[in-house]
């Protein structure tokens, strides 16, 4: 059109093409819808592989039977009327930035299943160890993309979640991982650095040569996976040469006081990357360090000497850095596991896996703070207010983003599937 009229008259005649508008009026309506969309806003979620204990951390039962309500003992928080359990002090300390939920549920116990249920928010048929569904950082990488072009928009810290990954929707949007632990003296991102013997100048010819293979490979690709390949190669070479990659996954960059508030361990090292990353233009990451939290023997020595210490730290610094950096309405902070444990203890001194009650902890993100959201029966079994699907633990998260929870993506047999099959935001936080 701009050919046969010239941009003068493109101008003049765009009002027609346009139903009433003309090119510059255009113009100005996408930049106010520019200014009115979802502030820049990114996720970090603290996955809790195995199944944490909602009975022993958020959730007590101090009235229950012995055999039910365990060894720890409830402790007041800094907001009044609130409880959480006695080995998350720092936590109790900042509850006022913090919200509880105590009513999720699901009726799955397998690990895999649970996860990808979680994880997914949809629950397969068959126990798995790779993804049937895409994961929510993926799905947020598809919808969202980063927040700086130059980074990716999800990772998984410190190495990819089994779980973790795009399915169907293509290997562009799985995770970048450092698979490397923060923590050690030696931590180095894989693959961000050019070896010593590649120079600028032969990464462009090997650029320029992968570009002729990518040409020839999608040619004789049925299903399109090369497509996404490309995309990912594509980014990650972008990354290798890009300053900024390189900056915002240096940890050592942090004063040596502030990585030991968050703890000198992995999943302490792991948030404060993390903190650094979401700053820096990463939309999404999901963190597993820490340790297991599968206890089915010793539950309580596990939990009050290795699992609780480290958490409670990490957690609280973060969710306080975020605060002291102004960040508090733009990072949703996340926690949480595929079920929660057995009420009763078994003769193991451990608790096995309970998908019928679980506890999630969100901060941050513009949602309400300060409350616990939902209640179990008396022994911790089952909701008995306010019960939350997965579903509806990851739509208020995709509310955040300003996602539709509702959209429908296509499989590889072109079925369309919704981002989630059920599930609404759960109100007391976006309400």
């Amino acid at each position: 059109m701009l050919d046969i009229v010239g941009r003068r008259s493109f101008l003049k005649v765009g009002s027609l093409a346009l139903g009433g508008l003309t090119l510059p009026g255009l113009l100005r309506l996408r930049a106010a819808q520019k200014s009115t969309e979802t502030p820049r806003r990114s996720v970090i979620l603290v996955w809790l592989a195995g199944g944490p204990s909602h009975l022993d951390m958020y959730d007590l039962k101090p009235s229950a039977p012995a055999e039910i309500r365990g060894e720890f003992k409830p402790i007041q928080t800094n907001v009044p009327g609130i409880v959480i359990g006695e080995h998350l002090p720092h936590q109790a300390r900042i509850m006022d930035k913090l919200a509880i939920l105590r009513s999720a549920y699901h009726t799955n116990a397998g690990h895999g299943m649970g996860a990808q249920w979680m994880l997914t928010g949809y629950q397969p048929t068959i126990e798995v160890n790779d993804n049937i569904y895409p994961a929510c950082g993926s799905v947020v990488a598809k919808m969202r993309g980063p927040n700086e072009p130059t980074l990716p928009a999800y990772v998984n810290l410190p190495r990819v979640l089994n779980l973790g990954k795009a399915a169907y929707l293509g290997a562009s949007y799985n995770p970048f991982a450092p698979d490397s632990d923060p923590n050690s003296s030696g931590f180095q991102v894989r693959n961000l650095k050019l070896p010593g013997r590649v120079d600028a100048s032969r990464l462009s010819r090997r650029r320029e040569l992968l570009k002729d293979l990518d040409r020839i490979r999608r040619d004789t690709d049925a299903r399109g996976d090369m497509q996404g390949l490309d995309t990912f190669y594509r980014d990650g070479m972008e990354m290798v040469t890009n300053p900024k990659a390189q900056n915002a996954f240096d940890i050592n960059k942090e004063p040596g006081k502030l990585r030991e508030t968050y703890g000198r361990n992995d999943l302490g090292q792991c948030c404060l990357l993390a903190r650094r990353l979401v700053e820096a233009g990463v939309t999404f990451v999901t963190i597993q360090a820490g340790g297991g939290w599968d206890t089915h023997a010793n539950n309580f020595r596990e939990l009050k000497d290795k699992l609780l210490p480290k958490y409670d730290r990490a957690v609280a610094a973060l969710v306080s850095d975020l605060a002291e950096r102004g960040l508090q309405n733009d990072v949703l902070v996340m926690a949480m596991g595929e079920f929660g444990r057995t009420p009763r203890i078994n003769p193991q001194a451990g608790r096995d896996h309970w998908p019928g009650a679980m506890s999630i902890l969100y901060a941050g993100g513009g949602l309400k703070m300060g409350q616990a959201i939902g209640t179990t029966n008396a022994n911790g079994e089952q909701p008995t207010s306010k019960a939350a699907t997965p579903g509806c633990v990851l739509s208020t998260m995709y509310q955040v983003l300003g996602i539709d929870y509702r959209h429908a993506f296509f499989d590889q047999a072109q079925r369309p599937l919704p981002i989630l099959s059920e599930g609404e935001p759960i109100a007391e936080l976006v309400g």
